[in-house]
C-alpha cells in the first residue's frame, strides 16, 4: 500500500519531467513545424513529448503493467508520429476508416492505414499482458485501448481539448503518470506553441485505455468498448467541434485557457490625393 502511494506520487513528476525534456530537445526541429487551425505556426514536438512522458509516468506508477504501458504508449505514439510526418503527402491522401480501407483496395498503403493497424496491434499486445487473459477479455481490452487512442485523436482539433479530456478520464482512474505529462504540456498547447498531433493524442488515449482495462473485467471492458464504438461511429456523421460549441458547459470547458479569438483587422483605407488636373 505504501509502495503504491509512493509510486503514484512519483509518477506525475516523472511524466512531466520527461515530457518537458523531450519537448526542449525537439521543439525547434524544422520537420516538426506545422500550421494550426488559425494559421499559427506550431510544433509537433508536443506529440513525442507527451508519448514519452506519459509512458514513463505510467511505468513508474504501475511497474507491474510496464510492458503493456510501453507497448501501448510508445507503439501508438510511433505510428501516430509517422502519420504526422508523411500523412500530408498526396500518396497518403484519404479520410476516415473507409477512406484508408478504400485506398488499400486500390493498392495504396496510406500512413493512416499504418496508424490504424499499428494502434490495433499495440492495443492487442498490451491487452494480452494485462490481467484477465481469457481470449474474450484480451479482445475487449484491445478494443478499449485502440478505441481510446482513436477517440482522443478525434478530439485533438483545438488547443488543449484532448489534454482536458485526458484529465476528465484519467482523474477517476488515478492515472497520475499520463496526467503529469499532460499537465506539463497543457500551457504550451493552450498557448498554441505546440500541437499533440496523432503521436500525442494516440499515446494519451492508449495509456488511459490501459489504465481502464487493468482495473476492469469483461463487463466493464464491454461497456467501454460499446461507448467508444458509438462515439467513433457518430464522428463519421457529426462534428465534435460543432457539438461542443453548441453546448454551454462543454464550450466553456473547451475555451478555458485558450487564446481569445482575434477579430479580423480591416485593411487600411487608402486616401487618394486630389488630382492636380481640373475635371472636364
Amino acid at each position: 500500500m505504501v509502495r503504491n502511494l509512493i509510486q503514484g506520487a512519483l509518477a506525475g513528476p516523472v511524466g512531466g519531467g520527461v515530457a518537458r525534456a523531450v519537448l526542449r530537445a525537439l521543439h525547434g526541429h524544422p520537420a516538426l513545424k506545422r500550421t494550426n487551425f488559425r494559421g499559427r505556426t506550431v510544433s509537433l514536438a508536443g506529440g513525442p513529448a507527451l508519448a514519452a512522458g506519459a509512458t514513463a509516468g505510467a511505468i513508474v506508477h504501475r511497474p507491474e503493467h510496464a510492458a503493456a504501458a510501453a507497448i501501448a504508449g510508445l507503439g501508438s505514439g510511433a505510428v501516430g508520429l509517422y502519420d504526422d510526418l508523411v500523412g500530408g503527402r498526396p500518396e497518403h491522401a484519404a479520410k476516415g476508416f473507409k477512406g484508408h480501407l478504400g485506398a488499400l483496395r486500390e493498392g495504396r498503403v496510406t500512413s493512416g492505414f499504418v496508424k490504424i493497424a499499428g494502434v490495433g496491434a499495440a492495443g492487442l499486445a498490451a491487452a494480452a499482458l494485462l490481467p484477465r487473459r481469457r481470449k474474450i477479455d484480451v479482445l475487449l481490452g484491445a478494443g478499449v485501448i485502440a478505441g481510446a487512442a482513436n477517440l482522443f485523436n478525434l478530439l485533438d482539433l483545438r488547443p488543449g481539448r484532448a489534454l482536458k479530456a485526458g484529465f476528465l478520464v484519467g482523474t477517476p482512474l488515478s492515472a497520475t503518470g499520463p496526467l503529469g505529462a499532460a499537465g506539463a504540456l497543457l500551457p504550451a498547447d493552450l498557448n498554441e506553441e505546440i500541437m499533440l498531433g496523432d503521436a500525442g493524442a494516440n499515446a494519451l488515449g492508449a495509456l488511459l485505455g490501459v489504465a481502464y482495462t487493468a482495473k476492469t473485467g469483461t463487463l466493464g471492458r464491454l461497456a467501454a468498448l460499446a461507448g467508444l464504438v458509438a462515439l467513433t461511429a457518430a464522428s463519421e456523421k457529426v462534428s465534435f467541434t460543432k457539438v461542443i460549441e453548441g453546448n454551454t458547459v462543454l464550450h466553456k470547458i473547451d475555451q478555458w485557457g485558450r487564446k481569445p479569438i482575434e477579430p479580423p483587422v480591416a485593411p487600411p483605407v487608402e486616401k487618394r490625393k486630389p488630382s492636380p488636373y481640373p475635371r472636364g
